[in-house]
């Protein structure tokens, strides 16, 4: 790659040269031939290329600041997923605990239902009883 760009320097000023060798031509008014106006051409073409080149770092400068800052921002997003993750987790386990607790809960219920329908049979019966035994003593 160094020798490209010392290939690339020699050449730009051997360009370089040409061009003011024709820019005295223009000076002195002397008649310009065609090698010479692309001479010229190309010392504009030389100039807008390392435009473009500079433009080109300044951009791939941005984009890898702009990677970074993807980076950084995957980074904290895969930071909050794993927090997500984490507090779905605990939602879960939750669930289960008070899902747990409400089923108890409801067995609970059921047991004591049965043991007021008992109490209520229980009741009846003994109003039965003694709805009878009022019955028989008159």
């Amino acid at each position: 790659m160094v020798f490209v760009a010392d290939v690339s320097s020699i050449a730009y000023d051997a360009l370089k040269m040409a061009v003011e060798h024709v820019l005295d031509k223009i000076k002195e008014g002397k008649k310009l031939v065609t090698e010479d106006i692309l001479v010229l051409y190309l010392g504009t073409i030389v100039s807008d290329l390392r435009e473009i080149r500079a433009d080109v770092a300044r951009l791939d400068s941005r984009i890898d600041e702009t990677n970074k800052r993807i980076d950084e921002t995957n980074n904290r997003i895969d930071e909050m997923s794993k927090r997500i993750d984490e507090t779905n987790r605990r939602i879960d386990d939750l669930t289960k605990s008070l899902t747990a607790q409400i089923a108890e809960t409801n067995r609970r219920i059921d047991e004591t239902n049965k043991r007021i329908d008992a109490v209520q049979t229980t009741l009846l019966e003994m109003q039965k009883l003694l709805i009878e035994l009022v019955k028989s003593r008159r």
